[in-house]
């Protein structure tokens, strides 16, 4: 397997990957994806990886979407990390997470967070694996197909960038 960065020519792969995880309930509030265009334009582009095997089969992806366009958040991003089922419990989000860690702190990023619904217990494991903290639950943030959902909130601060 192999972390290399994420380029258009990717995305084909990487939004089918990221419309399983929405069809998973459990992963986003989003009910589709958008197009390239729109997603590159919201995603840091210095912060984007996508994990590969031998085959340049796309087996999941990172990247980071900045939190705020004020300037003394510039170095605080939110987490996205989408797997595909058949890489899943393979390693393939340690790697990915952990490469995405180290490249954000490349550029800047003192802090990065996640959201987490309760229920993606593998994506709580994740990011705990990984130097995630559980700063808290969010109840009833937002809804999703008539009904309120919570999501947990985990950060994790760098011990090199921002200190």
């Amino acid at each position: 397997m192999q972390i290399i960065p994420m380029t258009a020519a990717h995305w084909p792969q990487v939004k089918a990957i990221y419309e399983s995880g929405i069809a998973t309930g459990n992963a986003t509030f989003q009910t589709s994806a958008p197009g390239w265009e729109e997603w590159d334009r919201s995603h840091v582009k210095t912060c984007r990886l996508v994990a590969i095997d031998e085959h340049q089969v796309l087996l999941g992806w990172a990247a980071l979407t900045p939190v705020s366009g004020r300037c003394v958040y510039a170095g605080v991003g939110e987490v996205s990390v989408y797997i595909s089922a058949e890489a899943q419990g393979r390693g393939t989000g340690t790697l990915l997470l952990n490469a995405l860690i180290a490249a954000s702190e490349q550029n800047g990023f003192w802090t990065l967070q996640a959201g987490i619904f309760p229920e993606n217990t593998a994506s709580v494991k994740l990011h705990g694996k990984c130097g995630f903290r559980l700063i808290g639950r969010r109840e009833k943030i937002g809804q999703m197909n008539g009904q309120w959902r919570d999501t947990l909130l985990l950060e994790r601060r760098s011990t090199t960038t921002g200190v």
